[in-house]
């Protein structure tokens, strides 16, 4: 029954699709569950590789991988700052430039508000 679980994992079969000579698939999948969540599998690793360190059958030695991962032609050469904001229909190129786009509304905003200032002013009198 515990060859199952490498076998499992190792093959990377479904549960049911156990062989049977590991015994019932259920009772596999419920071991590996239980020692799965208890740390059971964590200390076997742990004895095992202090065993095998003890005996000088671990080099400790560190790997680097060098793996490349090309990127698609059209990566190359992204813009650095956003592309400049379309102008609103009927406004020439040359009225609204160096405005992000919501500042202009803001600013015909306060146009109007200050011409309507200036309209009742001029009403009251």
């Amino acid at each position: 029954m515990i060859d199952g679980i490498p076998h499992r994992v190792r093959t990377g079969v479904q549960w049911r699709d156990l062989p049977e000579r590991f015994g019932p698939w259920k009772t596999v999948y419920e071991r590996h569950r239980l020692w799965s969540g208890d740390g059971t599998w964590e200390r076997l690793l742990q004895q095992v590789q202090a065993a095998a360190d003890a005996a000088g059958e671990i080099d400790w030695g560190i790997s680097v991988d060098s793996t490349i991962v090309r990127a698609h032609q059209h990566a190359a050469g992204a813009r650095t700052e956003p592309p400049p904001a379309p102008a609103p229909k009927g406004v020439a190129m040359g009225d609204r430039q160096g405005e992000t786009p919501w500042q202009s509304p803001v600013t015909r905003l306060v146009e109007v508000a200050q011409e309507a200032a200036v309209l009742t002013t001029w009403l009251r009198t």
